[in-house]
């Protein structure tokens, strides 16, 4: 069953603010009419005010004994009845009546077989989708507000909506249990079986987070990609499920002990694990392309590290050829004579003769510019047969009309076998740039260098994974991104509506100039103030430069007035403090186990809290333990962690709590949360995850915590990034996913 708490379902609040009270429950002029014209006396008149207010609040009538009494308060002094009138039927036949005239009032039906049978169908289609019981319960309670039906009591609503869900699921089960031998079923059970030398399950493997990006550990992932395979291809079980529904089983999988996962009946512990195998091979596509990448740029890096270490260490010998040739320049200013030209070759002799300058100025030319192309085999070729084993394993399809890279791709595959230097069959090289196609194809008339070939081929791959014009089949983060866009023919129609409601031109030629004058606009305000700008010039190179802000002088009273908050301020202590907003915001109402029933811990609350201050302290649930006082062990944290908790339903408390201290008082003193500031800040963290990643600015390994922070001084959104990325794809992000009632008008990022 689930708690009322967790869903949408109506009910009154703890508290009301005076606003609050005037905004909700004020009556209207015609519902003082009716209720007059409907009653005799003023205790049947506030019983109906009272109720019918309740009503249009919760689209249900609540027991009169359950309406805050603050409600009846307000109502009874806006209604100028006497303060000694207390609220009660004394015949429920007048309650009854009441009830009749209030739902013809607001034209609403009593709940009744047809509005169940809209339940049914609207439930049932859901279940397909969702699986979280607050979820379908919200769906009920929409088709019924939408209809205009009163709403049931929230248990017969709860249970009626279980009920439903169950039935789908077990449809659901069946159907990819029939698709199964019993070989087969066999095979999936003997996944929770510990192994006789490891003493433990495959199903753990099925768990494992991915390490630190190493050649190594690329290979271990091509091993388990292997093991998975072996498996054989689990998407025909899975097509008539939604992937939603199978992110969610897998997670739940996930979230299970094998002995635990034992005790399921076999129809849904069948389908558990076989969506767990499905996401944990997609998730395994996909880190092994992202470590592909970042062993990429490391190659790339060294290479570069590799070519300024070669400069400095030629930088002598540059000196010496520039010697030379200083010491010659001064011959040729006049008429030469034989006797200068004996002078030069004296010179030149001198300076090692001129076979020895001519190799001096083809290794100085090798390495000028920015070049460090030639470079990169010596650190590629320890990852050489880690990179074919992975072209081989992971499907790569383009994304565009251009296949020349994928049949460079498939050219490799056919030959790496070759250990020669030279290649002497023709391939379309229109994929790499002219600087990489004259380094391929240097040397030798038509023949390319098969080591240098190789290298172009894995750095473009690279480059056009990141870009999305190759994607990964069975991936997610590398999934063709077209599948994911609305067909032509579904947007057309919209077309016209969309640019009206923009206010944008709806045809190719006018459209493009409403974009040119909307630059031309842009630039000149910006132009125009920035006379007045004295934080941003303009360098010498052209580009606009951002001044350091000076820092105000200190002020003396500012000062003293934080000396006095500190010493007036109380101190708290942290879980308190977590307990309090926990009581003005019920945050902890969207933690709970992932099937979506109510948590059947000892005192839940303080299970969460106690979770959410050892997590959120970074101090892990050892250390936490430790100081708990026998209040929670280790092993019970760690469990809540893992099974009560993730990022999403984090992200669900952050909202209440963010709309919470969105009506504040104070934090609207600060701003108004109509603007928002973008940043990082760099984190510790272990080394053996992908996201960590050694940071050359702040040194050390770590990630990245990058917050949206309003005005009024609150974090809107905050996710760990890697180092070194590009921030503006996080920076639309969170704008996304910030579903508070915060939402800037501006954004301030670097």
């Amino acid at each position: 069953m689930t708690s009322i708490e967790r869903t949408a379902y109506p009910r009154f609040k703890r508290y009301y603010t005076l606003a609050q009270l005037q905004k909700t429950y004020t009556p209207t002029s015609t519902e003082i009419a009716f209720a007059r014209s409907n009653t005799q006396g003023d205790r049947n008149f506030l019983n109906l005010i009272v109720l019918l207010k309740s009503f249009q609040r919760l689209g249900y009538f609540p027991n009169l004994e359950q309406v805050p009494q603050d409600i009846i308060n307000y109502l009874r002094d806006y209604l100028k009845l006497p303060e000694s009138l207390d609220i009660g039927y004394e015949q429920s036949r007048t309650l009854y009546r009441h009830k009749k005239e209030i739902r013809l009032f607001f034209q609403v039906t009593a709940f009744d077989k047809q509005a169940r049978h809209l339940i049914s169908e609207a439930v049932s289609s859901s279940a397909e989708i969702m699986d979280n019981p607050a979820d379908l319960i919200n769906v009920a309670i929409e088709i019924l507000v939408k209809d205009r039906y009163e709403l049931p009591g929230f248990n017969s609503l709860n249970r009626l909506v279980c009920r439903l869900r169950t039935r789908v699921n077990h449809l659901l089960f069946s159907q990819v249990t029939q698709q199964l031998d019993i070989e087969y079923l066999s095979r999936l059970d003997s996944l929770l079986e510990n192994h006789p030398v490891h003493q433990r399950s495959p199903y753990n493997d099925l768990k494992k987070t991915p390490k630190k990006s190493t050649r190594n550990h690329l290979n271990d992932l091509l091993v388990h990609l292997t093991w998975l395979e072996s498996l054989g291809d689990i998407s025909p079980y899975l097509e008539k499920i939604n992937p939603s529904k199978i992110q969610h089983w897998a997670a739940e999988a996930k979230s299970l002990d094998a002995s635990e996962i034992k005790k399921i009946t076999q129809p849904k512990r069948a389908t558990l694990l076989l969506c767990l195998i499905y996401t944990n091979g997609v998730n395994t596509r996909d880190y092994l392309v992202t470590m592909f990448l970042k062993q990429m740029k490391k190659i790339h890096n060294k290479a570069k590290e590799k070519l300024e270490l070669i400069r400095q260490q030629l930088q002598e010998r540059v000196e010496t050829v520039v010697g030379v040739f200083a010491n010659v320049l001064p011959f040729f200013a006049d008429e030469s004579s034989e006797a200068q030209w004996l002078q030069v070759k004296q010179i030149l002799q001198a300076g090692g003769g001129v076979d020895h300058l001519l190799s001096e100025c083809d290794a100085i030319n090798a390495y000028r510019g920015n070049n460090h192309s030639p470079l990169l085999w010596q650190f590629y070729k320890s990852h050489r047969s880690s990179f074919f084993r992975l072209i081989n394993a992971i499907g790569l399809e383009s994304t565009s009309t251009d296949l020349t890279l994928i049949q460079a791709i498939q050219f490799l595959k056919d030959n790496a076998h070759r250990r020669g230097s030279w290649l002497s069959e023709e391939v379309d090289l229109s994929f790499a740039s002219v600087e990489w196609q004259k380094f391929v194809v240097s040397g030798q008339k038509d023949k390319i260098s098969r080591r240098h070939f190789e290298v172009c081929v894995f750095s473009y791959l690279a480059s056009e994974l990141k870009s999305g014009d190759i994607c990964v089949a069975g991936s997610q983060d590398y999934a063709d991104y077209r599948e994911q866009l609305l067909p032509w023919s579904d947007c057309l129609p919209l077309l016209d509506e969309y640019c009206d409601n923009l206010g944008w031109p709806n045809n190719p030629n006018d459209f493009v100039e409403h974009l040119k004058s909307w630059l031309d606009e842009t630039a000149k305000q910006v132009d125009d103030g920035y006379p007045n700008n004295s934080q941003i010039v303009i360098s010498e190179f052209g580009e606009p430069v951002l001044k350091r802000l000076k820092k105000k002088a200190d002020n003396a009273s500012l000062k003293a007035l934080e000396s006095l908050i500190e010493e007036k301020i109380p101190e708290r202590n942290l879980i308190d403090i977590l307990k309090n907003v926990d009581y003005w915001t019920n945050f902890t109402r969207h933690f709970g186990p992932l099937s979506g029933s109510d948590p059947k811990l000892k005192k839940a609350t303080e299970r969460y809290l106690l979770t959410l201050f050892t997590y959120g302290c970074n101090l892990g649930p050892y250390q936490a333990a430790r100081h708990m006082r026998g209040l929670a062990t280790a092993h019970e944290l760690s469990f809540v962690n893992r099974r009560h908790i993730n990022l999403s339903k984090l992200n669900s408390a952050l909202v209440d709590i963010l709309n919470r201290y969105h009506v504040l008082e104070l934090p609207t003193f600060w701003g108004k949360g109509t603007s928002a500031a973008a940043d990082g800040t760099k984190y510790d963290l272990y080394e053996q995850n992908l996201l960590s990643e050694y940071h050359i600015r702040y040194g050390g390994y770590g990630g990245i915590a990058y917050h949206h922070v309003a005005d009024s001084y609150i974090a809107l959104f905050s996710h760990f990034i890697p180092c070194g990325t590009w921030e503006a794809v996080y920076i639309i992000d969170g704008l996304l996913k910030n579903s508070s009632l915060i939402q800037p008008k501006t954004l301030h990022a670097d």
